[in-house]
């Protein structure tokens, strides 16, 4: 299903409400003027307040499963707003709240 492109810029939190931003975005294709997100870049998660019985156990990471199925760079597909990711070490979701609308891909 088509979907608009995420860009760095994007709004990305772990489901804990962490912030989350890419590791290494991708500056070959560029959306509202800020790199996109292929699907083999990580995502490091920041302020992730998860914890069991009082012991905290954070999100640190996420990495995405599913892309853009036709659109790629460099030959990785891209990260869209419907796309998942799982995040390390609770294997809960990433929430892309909010993103550029302009470009769309499948």
């Amino acid at each position: 299903m088509p979907g608009p492109l995420v860009h760095v810029g994007a709004m990305v939190t772990c489901v804990h409400m962490g912030q989350s931003q890419p590791s290494a975005p991708n500056p070959r294709v560029l959306v509202s003027g800020q790199p996109t997100v292929t699907i083999t870049g990580a995502y490091l998660i920041a302020g992730c307040p998860f914890n069991v019985s009082g012991a905290p156990v954070p999100c640190l990471t996420a990495q995405w499963v599913t892309g853009s199925l036709r659109v790629t760079s460099q030959g990785q597909p891209l990260v869209l707003m419907d796309s998942q990711a799982v995040s390390i070490p609770n294997g809960t979701p990433l929430l892309i709240t909010a993103t550029q609308t302009r470009v769309t891909a499948i």
